[in-house]
């Protein structure tokens, strides 16, 4: 006899804005990297892409608060031991659901890589034609550190996280056998037990994009500290 697939689930897990930053934000740091790059008249959309990334990272802070269940931080805040157990091959049942404990590790990790490239930046002088509008608010000292970090560390952590990114997904889909593009474009995944969605309605979406003007409203506000240029 026979036996039936075991049952499949079509559960909604990444809301639509948390979605919409993901794909915003990795090409706004290719961007980044390729002006960084070119230099000259370029570093006038450098900067313009990160007072965007500004006001991305402050809106994910914001969702990681407010947004669909699975977008929350709360959602992914694994303990260490969980993630020795997942690393073990003991996973658990839900921790495949949203980010996984390393996904989770990953996230926090470029984050904060970005959050600090993006804080630096705001803080470098490059001597020639370009400083960043928190320049004056901060001593000559402080502002060397910054410039150093954001060009010779920063720049290179990030490159590497991205890669390191790349890498995971590719691991995901060759050897556990996941896709985690796919979800990360129409927002569901497909589970072999029932979850609890993610909202993503009407009502969230407009949430979203009062936390998206209000986050991008305080990136131009920083960017007019110093008559720096703007979006």
């Amino acid at each position: 006899m026979t036996q039936s697939p075991p049952p499949q689930h079509t559960v909604r897990i990444w809301d639509l804005p948390v979605r919409l930053f993901h794909w915003a934000l990795a090409a706004c740091v290719i961007a980044l990297v390729i002006t960084a790059k070119m230099g000259g008249n370029a570093m006038e959309w450098h900067f313009r892409l990160g007072y965007a990334v500004l006001a991305l990272l402050v809106f994910r802070i914001v969702w990681g608060v407010v947004g669909g269940r699975w977008s929350r931080f709360a959602a992914f805040i694994y303990s260490p031991a969980r993630l020795v157990r997942y690393l073990r091959g003991a996973a658990q049942a839900d921790d495949g659901i949203g980010h996984s404990p390393l996904g989770a590790l990953s996230v926090f990790a470029l984050l904060a890589v970005l959050a600090a490239q993006v804080v630096t930046g705001l803080l470098s002088d490059d001597e020639i034609a370009f400083a960043g509008p928190l320049t004056r608010f901060v001593s000559n000292a402080v502002v060397g550190q910054a410039t150093s970090y954001h060009q010779e560390i920063g720049q290179y952590l990030v490159i590497g996280l991205v890669v390191l990114h790349l890498l995971a997904i590719v691991f995901y889909v060759v050897v556990r056998r996941q896709r985690l593009v796919g979800p990360m474009v129409h927002g569901d995944k497909v589970l072999p037990t029932p979850a609890a969605p993610s909202r993503d309605d009407g009502a969230s979406r407009a949430l979203a994009l009062v936390v998206l003007a209000a986050s991008s409203a305080l990136a131009w506000w920083v960017s007019t500290l110093a008559g720096a240029p703007s979006f």
